[in-house]
């Protein structure tokens, strides 16, 4: 039939189009950081316009195929010989190219949706159940935690405090020093009633490689106030976790936590 044929000619070029079309659109309306790094942004949109150029020329180079009737002469047949009788060897396949046809479809429906219509979203809590919590921000060498710690704290970003306590910082270090940081929250696994993360996720390649970083928060009761994955800005100290069920040493006491949309760059680079 011409619309399974069609779809076999040209569903790869109509889906590398859609997923040109959709990079630009990230691009131009500044979504591309959501799945990206911004420093590979202008590479990015190049090969873009560079694929759909592709794409385009491939429906005014590559050559239209026989149309049926010339292939059925090909053979000797009508295509309603060919169509006749049971013995018919293409009436068996014929189910299965129904099938094809309509895997084909939902493919190309799928990458509409999937691209063009729904709207991008940041992971989340969900992502970071998957992923080593704060793995990325332990990596420091002792030259750099020195510098940290010498450093003034007034101008520690989320990764830095982070960076400092999974270095094994105390707490007369900490004392009277205070941070605030904005970040998603997701529950402490090991004491998710009394304490929750603060988290964002650092990407240094795409979204692929984001890893989740995140200070705990000693805040007893806040699913009372604060969903999973609502974005909040929290101020406060530092001490010993009172919680005896976390696996935090040290947490952040809060003086203030205050809901916030989330921000337009939500991840850390």
């Amino acid at each position: 039939m011409f619309y399974r044929r069609l779809l076999d000619r040209w569903l790869g070029v109509l889906l590398s189009i859609i997923g040109v079309v959709a990079t630009l659109w990230l691009g131009f309306t500044g979504q591309l950081a959501l799945y990206i790094h911004p420093r590979y942004f202008v590479f990015t949109i190049i090969m873009a316009v560079v694929a759909g150029l592709l794409a385009l020329a491939a429906f005014a180079l590559v050559p239209a195929g026989a149309h049926p009737h010339a292939e059925a002469h090909a053979h000797g047949h009508s295509p309603a010989e060919g169509d006749a009788g049971p013995g018919n060897r293409h009436s068996g396949n014929r189910h299965w190219k129904l099938l094809g046809t309509a895997g084909s479809t939902l493919i190309a429906a799928a990458a509409v949706v999937g691209l063009l219509i729904l709207p991008p979203s940041t992971l989340s809590s969900a992502t970071v159940t998957q992923r080593d919590l704060n793995g990325s921000a332990s990596a420091l060498s002792e030259n750099e935690a020195v510098e940290l710690v010498g450093a003034d704290y007034a101008a520690f970003t989320m990764k830095d405090w982070i960076s400092l306590l999974r270095q094994g910082v105390g707490e007369e270090f900490l004392a009277g020093k205070t941070a605030t940081v904005t970040g998603f929250v997701t529950p402490d696994k090991s004491d998710p009633e009394n304490v929750f993360f603060a988290a964002r996720f650092v990407v240094t390649c795409c979204a692929v490689d984001a890893q989740p970083i995140g200070l705990p928060v000693y805040a007893p009761g806040w699913q009372d106030r604060f969903e999973t994955d609502s974005w909040v800005t929290v101020s406060g100290g530092f001490r010993t976790n009172p919680s005896q069920a976390s696996d935090e040493a040290l947490v952040m006491v809060p003086d203030s936590i205050a809901p916030v949309p989330e921000p337009d760059s939500p991840y850390v680079y």
